[in-house]
């Protein structure tokens, strides 16, 4: 099977529907999966629970990943991130009198 990974120059990374940065996230994701499922493995814990936990998180990360491209689209992730960086409102602590002054340079008449 061949599958089509970028479309064109100058369009974003796609691979069966996941568009640029939910692909990161959904390869690092099954990464850490992986990792901490090998851990478990490595620690004594039963097989049958380490299987099992990869399953349901492996499950729970492709369902997350793929809502999320679903409701965000291609940027709105960070868009969403930009916005919670964004202050709510300003605080302007000046005088209503001094913001309608205009102001002169260099001490002109």
């Amino acid at each position: 099977m061949e599958y089509m990974i970028n479309k064109g120059i100058g369009k974003s990374v796609e691979f069966q529907g996941l568009k640029s940065q939910y692909l990161f996230i959904f390869a690092g994701g099954l990464l850490a999966v992986f990792i901490i499922f090998v851990v478990m493995f490595m620690a004594g814990v039963s097989q049958w629970v380490c299987i099992g936990f990869g399953m349901i998180a492996a499950s729970v990360l492709v369902w997350l990943t793929f809502s999320l491209n679903a409701r965000y689209g291609e940027h709105g992730l960070m868009k969403l991130f930009a916005r919670k960086q964004h202050p709510r409102y300003l605080l302007n602590r000046k005088a209503s009198s001094r913001l309608f002054r205009s102001t002169r340079k260099g001490g002109q008449s």
